[in-house]
């Protein structure tokens, strides 16, 4: 995680002003992952909020989400979705996020707001502050002997900017980010339209249509899930479109009914010395299928609760895929997951667990099932009492030495 000094300082600082006995805003837990705050509304009504800090924090801001249903408390966490460059910082979105919570909820701005500032970053002459932001930790103005060792710190910025040149893509092009005025001149230079071209035109496409939906169902009042579960998701697929592995056809993703809450995912590609590997050249030859058919469903839990995982077809035995198709892994279940997991490193999981369980597809299975093909309802039922028997007695974890 980038910027971690700057992270822990920005927590502290945060601790230390909103204390837990803060008439207004409390911090009530705090780490380099998350953040859990409660807000105090008008006559001491309390809402408790919490901020997930992801793997691409700073170039992503933290996930938020808000435990009340209450508009005027949803609404304040939605503009956090939309921050770019220094506002992405944890101080400068709980800044943002109280000057809105307290404007929405007709209260006054708590005096100590005016302390929050980026810690510790000395401010070079000649270049004023971005309206409230102090100092830039992204861009520590250097003398020419020290640039050397802040190299790092350029890879960071670049990918910081990287991301932004995404957002530019499918963002909304209408809302001028503030911050913007911070970057230096130098990071123009033309590398953002080579970062849009990597990612294939289809898959901007489809990433612009689901945010048309998303702000049609937005506008309609009619919106499936829920923000913090939708923004996350639209995230890891847009990272997923530019990884290499997806790039390189390891497996392929598909929205059932344009959802981002159902995908399918093809397994193209597991093992070369696996078993498997070589069903999965028999069943090219045999069904002209050159794939294991995953499908997965977030709720609007999503990151906080695991999606729910099942193999669609062909039929496999071993491998930990239960009867109905389920997958026996403790990363799926509430006890084994956390919110940091990206998506993409479910998928690379639940193929290297097919592996290294010595998963076979069954030939000769096709009859019995309907074409092949499990069903949702067996797979569920079949998860649940092996999540119940496994709380007894605890997950086995397969020896390192096999796999």
């Amino acid at each position: 995680m980038a910027c971690l000094n700057t992270l822990k300082l920005e927590i502290k600082t945060l601790e230390q002003i909103f204390t837990k006995t803060h008439e207004r805003f409390r911090i009530l837990n705090a780490s380099v992952d998350e953040l859990s705050c409660r807000f105090i509304g008008r006559n001491g009504k309390q809402y408790d909020i919490h901020a997930n800090i992801t793997e691409t924090y700073p170039s992503t801001p933290p996930v938020w989400f808000a435990e009340s249903e209450e508009t005027s408390i949803t609404n304040a966490v939605q503009t956090l979705t939309n921050t770019r460059g220094l506002d992405n910082h944890v101080i400068n979105q709980v800044e943002i996020l109280l000057r809105e919570l307290c404007r929405l909820h007709t209260v006054p701005l708590p005096p100590d707001l005016d302390n929050l500032s980026i810690p510790f970053q000395p401010h070079a002459p000649g270049h004023p502050a971005s309206h409230h932001h102090h100092g830039h930790p992204l861009h520590p103005h250097l003398h020419p002997q020290a640039q050397q060792q802040h190299q790092q710190q350029q890879q960071i910025d670049e990918i910081d900017s990287d991301c932004d040149d995404i957002e530019d893509v499918v963002g909304e092009s209408d809302q001028e980010s503030e911050g913007e005025e911070d970057l230096p001149l130098e990071m123009d230079d033309g590398r953002s339209s080579a970062k849009k071209d990597e990612m294939g035109v289809e898959h901007l496409a489809t990433l612009e249509r689901l945010r048309q939906t998303q702000r049609q169902d937005y506008l309609k009042g009619s919106v499936s899930g829920s923000v913090q579960a939708t923004d996350r998701l639209m995230k890891e697929l847009r990272d997923i479109y530019r990884s290499d592995s997806f790039k390189s056809n390891m497996y392929s993703i598909e929205l059932v009914n344009d959802s981002i809450y159902e995908w399918n995912i093809r397994l193209m590609s597991v093992d070369p010395d696996s078993p498997l590997h070589n069903d999965l050249v028999l069943l090219k030859e045999k069904e002209g299928k050159d794939s294991i058919l995953l499908n997965i469903m977030f709720k609007e839990t999503y990151p906080f609760e695991p999606p729910f995982v099942r193999v669609v077809h062909p039929i496999i035995s071993g491998g930990y895929v239960l009867l109905g198709g389920a997958i026996c892994m403790e990363l799926l279940t509430k006890q084994g997951w956390s919110s940091a997991y990206t998506v993409e490193a479910v998928i690379m999981q639940i193929a290297a667990t097919l592996v290294k369980g010595k998963a076979r597809i069954q030939f000769g299975a096709t009859k019995s099932l309907s074409q092949g093909q499990y069903s949702l309802a067996r797979a569920q039922q079949s998860f649940k009492s092996l999540v119940q028997i496994h709380e007894k007695n605890g997950w086995f974890t397969p020896p390192k030495e096999d796999g």
